[in-house]
């Protein structure tokens, strides 16, 4: 006899069923229970009579949906997913296929597919709880900035960063190429956001030394109360700009999101179309990619007023992102700067500045200033201080001229063999030496051996 698979819903309508030809419940019940019309019990019923408890498992069962795709459709997207989108996960597949072959498949169908076609396989990620931090009100309130390294020319190119800046409130994305994370790529980054947005009030970081020092602070900062801080921190206090460093990964969860959606789909696309160098990526980037990773997943914020600060000059902001150093003037008006001096020019003389401390200013493009507070300073390249001629050294006093032993010396006996045997005294002697009351030094015999 064929066993009949029954789901849990055919399973209860067989014991209702069973119910109603014991006479124990009525047809009219039981319609209720199945939460069913009657007149469509009345057919359960009737099947149920006929055909018996197989009358009660669905007729479509086993059989093709009538909505199911073509077979040659489900062929065609998984060889096409085989040959050209491996690793592509199924919406980012389903969306090349339908801009570059016209073959239009949801992405959870396309997921079935490729799960059934073992290209595909489902991953499960589970975390520790973590409470959910609330987004800014306004854009320009908050903004997260991050570098990702990852290979993301897959071996064609060189190595690189991709640093990220995004805002809270609406997830407006910024980001660009770097051969390194560092102060510059940070510097670059934050100008072009600047340039394009406004000043932020606060930017969100991790606790990396580009933006945070965690040294102590010595005299000097002490005393200025400023406490240890990198260059990108000096510049953000400068700029009036908040820093906020975080303590996980999690905590900047937004640019790590977006992290992850730039290492799948970026990734992916920049394969596509052959590009393997930073400057092709960065055109990329600005041409087409960000536009899309903006329009597709930008959010609105729950104030539409800009909380950006005004936008400094390009001036003021070329002098405060740029690395800048303090020295000491000596009094001939000179300071030491990286194995180079520098002459301060003489227009400053009422300024006093001997003794007191200027500030070295390098910008990116590799020009100097110097500031003495809010003031800039003349100054040039100074001569090398002379270097004294050395004295010469005084000649060693003559040696005076060795002169043989005597004949009678006892380092010719010593050479000739005859050595001096020393034998300890008499015990007697010693006990009469230890008591004697004026304690005179008695001493001992000794002998020369001659054979």
């Amino acid at each position: 006899m064929e066993m009949i698979e029954m789901n849990t819903r055919e399973r209860r309508r067989m014991t209702l069923m069973t119910r109603v030809v014991e006479g124990l419940l009525k047809l009219r019940v039981a319609a209720e229970m199945m939460r069913v019309t009657y007149r469509q019990a009345k057919r359960i019923w009737r099947r149920y009579r006929e055909e018996g408890d197989a009358g009660l498992v669905r007729r479509g069962r086993g059989r093709r949906s009538n909505r199911e795709r073509p077979v040659s459709e489900r062929e065609r997207a998984v060889a096409l997913y085989k040959k050209q989108y491996d690793g592509f996960g199924p919406l980012l597949a389903s969306e090349h296929l339908a801009s570059d072959h016209k073959l239009v498949v949801d992405h959870e169908t396309l997921r079935r597919w490729l799960l059934s076609a073992g290209h595909w396989e489902s991953r499960r990620r589970r975390q520790a709880h973590r409470a959910a931090r609330e987004r800014r009100p306004r854009r320009g309130d908050l903004v997260q900035i991050d570098g990702s390294e990852h290979d993301w020319f897959e071996g064609r190119g060189p190595k690189a960063v991709l640093m990220v800046m995004i805002d809270d409130a609406t997830n407006r994305t910024l980001a660009r190429f770097y051969v390194a994370e560092d102060t510059a790529a940070a510097y670059d980054i934050f100008e072009r956001y600047v340039r394009g947005y406004g000043l932020p009030v606060a930017l969100y970081p991790d606790r990396d030394s580009i933006y945070i020092c965690t040294r102590e602070a010595c005299l000097e900062e002490q005393l200025a109360d400023v406490g240890p801080e990198t260059q990108f921190a000096r510049a953000m206090r400068e700029l009036g700009v908040e820093l906020i460093p975080a303590y996980s990964p999690q905590a900047k969860g937004r640019v790590e999101r977006r992290h992850g959606l730039f290492q799948d789909r970026l990734v992916k696309e920049m394969r596509l179309l052959g590009i393997r160098t930073i400057e092709a990526a960065n055109a990329y980037l600005d041409r087409t990619f960000l536009a899309l990773v903006n329009g597709r997943y930008t959010v609105k914020a729950r104030d539409p007023a800009n909380g950006h600060q005004p936008r400094p000059s390009a001036a003021t902001l070329a002098l405060v992102l740029s690395w800048q150093e303090s020295r000491s003037v000596a009094k001939d008006w000179t300071l030491r700067w990286r194995n180079r001096r520098f002459q301060i020019d003489a227009r400053h003389v009422a300024l006093g500045l001997p003794g007191r401390r200027v500030v070295i200013v390098e910008r990116r493009d590799g020009a100097l200033a110097m500031l003495y507070g809010k003031r800039r300073l003349t100054f040039r390249d100074a001569p090398a201080p002379a270097t004294p001629t050395p004295r010469p050294a005084a000649p060693p006093p003559p040696r005076r001229p060795r002169q043989p032993p005597a004949a009678d010396h006892p380092w010719r006996r010593y050479a000739s063999g005859h050595r001096p045997v020393f034998r300890p005294p008499p015990t007697s002697y010693v006990a009469h030496s230890r008591g004697a009351e004026n304690r005179t030094a008695a001493t001992p015999n000794c002998t020369v051996s001659t054979t």
